[in-house]
């Protein structure tokens, strides 16, 4: 089937292209029509905090709540008490009244809005009331009431967004960091293969999937709640497997076109060869992310689909686009082709002067065969580097980010630092307590309510309880606690917790009512507990389908097994620098953090997926060389030894390219986009080169005939699948000793 996919797509190079480029104009239009939506809610079904979010809504404001306006008078400038600061002030927001979707502005003049104004009355802040939920909130809105605000401004007020204002005005693009991982992969792409047309293959294929890719998601957030940093995290794996996926299948094509083929026999025979592992290798992402269905939350799933996205779009741009371009450009990808006679030729000589199955000269031939000769002593340094990398994972804990996090100068910094200053930490993370009455209520004064108040205030780490508010029914009522420690500090949980498993259940003793602790903290809380209880269930998915994967393509229960190990190496040792730089803040300063943050619970269990179904490229392609060669001469060190000479160079190039990506995004300002970067590149890293080129090595040659066992009945279960060939192919001439361009060997590209 996919040799006939990529013959007709060569045979209709321009239909082809025209096919992809209206798929992205479409796109494209449909988001310029209906706009990108993200949002940063957090919604976790069965959990207290969403059983308080769903009770309030029988309160008018429930779309957004109340978004805060921070109001900050500088020295130097008459405090807000002023009356001419105070005129500024209420007419600032009268003006907020009239723009679009808010539908009420509380003052810190107000009698309702008592407590929003700091001592020093140099701080205070507007309350907002919009129509839209966060997910609707954009920076046109965000701008549109700042704007509003200029009588303020005028009056030398600084005026600043907060909540989810903030983050839609916080909101900006990436397009610096892929730029420069764009620009790092030409630089790899340009010197291995000699090229600056075969350099900019890869690169145009990962631009136009990222392109199909970010529309598709954008549009996908109108559907789901898809967080900002989802939609980072996507382009940074699309744009690294886009990459990979082009460079292993055109290293292919050019071998083939060596060897003598012609052009669109070649795009043809690397459609069928190297494209089936491309789709073995990104099934194995995208079954990897399916195992996050598991963690039972919706950011979970929207995690999971916005680089599943990614991933589809550049194994459907691999198996079609790309025999179009390899047609359309044809000898400009190749210095040159040879006859297949002179290429038999060259390969018999070559053979008969070094002998069937050499071992390959050159670098990784050298590692290959130091491992083979030494696999103990390198099994143990390998082992011992990755458990001292993987040691500080031992100590990592889930915590959650807030505002304080982000970056100096953000709205959401700005804002989240006036509050504490004036108001105390625990204003940029309020709790919410609602509470449901089995009958309504008399009034401010009935003692169902009074008791809770005061119960309230006599606990530990609460700050301030706003004056409690009774929906139109009557039979709802909520407060607003302000603890005395930030949204992010443990302390803050464990008041939830307290206040869950304490103070409301004696408060509400007899009474029937029902009472929940919701907001964004509690949220954050119930979020990691979730987690927590979750992460073995999708581990152990993720862990089986990586081995079944793997059974299937190599048919060696072992083959599997050691695999999915293996794979526990470079994902532990990522654990352990992600826990060094962020929990401890090692190097903090150095990628643009102030010090230690705290890492969310779902970063090291979507981590644990990507890189999963991430090193599967890379152990289908060595593993496609070693079984090739093993099957050839029967010889289990040779193989090893053929199989990781003649992949390394590919292998290390292309992981070099991904790790490039990846880095490329310690440039945004968003922590858990900076988690991800550094998390993935530490672990392709070491997968490529100490889990690739020595851990698995050494473990195959001690392993010896073993690693092929095959018991008889799983023998007669099991399909018969090549992952990694479309039939035998001409033998590529070999290159010169000193050529830069990618070269493998056997059947694997």
């Amino acid at each position: 089937m996919l040799l006939s996919v990529g013959r007709w797509c060569a045979r209709r190079p321009r239909r082809t292209v025209a096919a992809w480029l209206l798929l992205l104009a479409a796109l494209a239009a449909a988001v310029g029509a209906f706009g990108r939506v993200t949002t940063e809610a957090v919604t976790i079904p069965g959990s207290d905090s969403q059983a308080a979010r769903d009770a309030a809504g029988a309160f008018s404001d429930a779309a957004s709540g109340r978004q805060p306006v921070v109001l900050y008078a500088p020295p130097g400038t008459a405090p807000l008490t002023a009356t001419r600061q105070r005129e500024a002030v209420e007419e600032a927001a009268r003006a907020i009244e009239g723009v679009d979707h808010v539908v009420g502005v509380t003052t810190p003049y107000d009698p309702a809005g008592r407590g929003a104004l700091g001592a020093d009355a140099r701080t205070g802040q507007f309350s907002v009331e919009l129509d839209v939920g966060g997910r609707d909130i954009t920076s046109a809105t965000t701008r549109s009431i700042t704007d509003a605000a200029a009588p303020a401004t005028r009056a030398g007020i600084e005026v600043t967004p907060g909540g989810d204002l903030a983050a839609a005005a916080d909101k900006g693009s990436t397009g610096h960091s892929e730029i420069i991982g764009l620009a790092a992969a030409f630089v790899v792409l340009a010197v291995g293969f000699g090229s600056l047309v075969a350099a900019g293959v890869p690169l145009l294929m990962g631009t136009i999937g990222l392109a199909v890719s970010l529309c598709a998601i954008g549009l996908a957030g109108h559907l789901t709640d898809m967080p900002s940093s989802g939609t980072t995290i996507a382009a940074m794996i699309g744009l690294g497997v886009g990459i990979d996926y082009t460079l292993f299948c055109l290293t292919r094509f050019r071998e083939l076109r060596a060897a003598g083929l012609g052009t669109e026999d070649a795009a043809a025979r690397t459609t069928a060869s190297s494209g089936r592992a491309v789709v073995f290798a990104g099934s194995a992402v995208v079954a990897a992310l399916a195992g996050l269905a598991f963690g039972g939350l919706p950011l979970l799933h929207a995690l999971a689909l916005a680089p599943g996205i990614a991933v589809l779009v550049a194994m459907a741009a691999t198996l079609t686009l790309l025999p179009a371009v390899l047609s359309l450009l044809g000898r400009r990808l190749t210095p040159g082709a040879r006859t297949t006679k002179a290429t038999d030729e060259a390969a018999a000589a070559d053979e008969a002067i070094h002998g069937p199955g050499r071992e390959h000269p050159g670098g990784w031939g050298r590692v290959a065969g130091s491992v083979a000769s030494r696999p103990w002593r390198c099994l143990l340094a390998a082992l011992a580097l990755t458990a001292v990398l993987a040691a500080p994972a031992a100590q990592l804990t889930f915590g959650q980010l807030d505002a304080g996090d982000k970056s100096p100068g953000t709205a959401s910094r700005t804002a989240y630092d006036r509050l504490a200053d004036a108001f105390g930490p625990g204003a940029n993370g309020p709790l919410q307590i609602v509470s449901t009455l089995p009958t309504p209520a008399s009034g401010p004064d009935d003692t169902r309510i009074t008791d809770i108040t005061a119960a309230l205030r006599a606990t530990g780490g609460v700050a301030a309880v706003g004056p409690a508010q009774t929906a139109a029914d009557g039979t709802h009522v909520r407060w607003q606690v302000t603890p005395t420690t930030a949204p992010g500090d443990p302390a803050t949980a464990g008041l939830v917790r307290t206040l869950r498993e304490e103070t409301l259940p004696e408060a509400t003793a007899g009474t029937g009512q029902v009472t929940h602790v919701g907001g964004a903290t509690a949220a954050q809380a119930d979020l990691n507990e979730r987690l927590t209880r979750r992460m073995p269930l999708v581990v152990g998915f993720v862990l089986a389908v990586a081995a079944l994967l793997l059974l299937v393509a190599f048919r060696s229960p072992v083959v599997a097994v050691k695999a999915a190990l293996m794979n526990l190496v470079s994902v532990a040792a990522s654990y352990g620098v992600i826990t060094a730089v962020f929990q401890w803040g090692w190097g903090a300063p150095l990628i643009g953090l102030e010090g230690p943050v705290p890492i969310p619970g779902y970063v090291p269990l979507l981590m644990f997926a990507v890189l999963f179904g991430l090193s599967m490229d890379y152990e289908v392609f060595l593993l496609s060389a070693v079984r090739a060669a093993y099957l050839r001469d029967g010889d289990n060190r040779r193989a090893v030894i053929t199989g990781l000479a003649g992949t390394g160079r590919i292998i290390t190039s292309a992981a070099l390219i991904m790790v490039s990506v990846f880095l490329g995004y310690l440039l945004s300002d968003d922590p858990v986009v900076k988690m991800f970067g550094i998390g993935l590149a530490t672990a392709v890293a070491l997968d490529a080169t100490v889990v690739r080129g020595v851990l698995v090595p050494s473990t195959m040659v001690l392993l010896g005939r073993a690693n092929w066992w095959l018991p008889g009945p799983l023998d007669r279960l099991l399909p018969h699948v090549e992952v990694e060939d479309g039939g035998p192919a001409p033998v590529p001439a070999p290159a010169p000793a000193d050529s830069t361009a990618f070269t493998t060997t056997g059947s694997t590209s």
